[in-house]
């Protein structure tokens, strides 16, 4: 399970850092074919990610399980 939460973290920040570029005008999809089912994959499994560490994430999280306040 450890790999599989390596795996979505990292597509879950690839996500969040094209967001990012997109508020730039960059968007990484746009190199890839905007209407390509390699780009529909890519934004299919980074949604999945997201939505698996969103039900994950605190049970995975040695800092959100140990219940340490900010």
């Amino acid at each position: 399970m450890k790999a599989l939460h390596m795996i979505t973290f990292i597509l879950v920040i690839v996500g969040g850092l094209n967001w990012l570029l997109a508020a730039f005008g960059y968007d990484l999809g746009m190199y890839l074919g905007a209407e390509s089912s390699i780009t529909k994959a890519i934004y299919i499994l980074i949604g999945l990610s997201a939505i698996y560490l969103l039900f994950t994430h605190k049970k995975d999280c040695k800092a959100c399980a140990g219940g340490m306040s900010a």
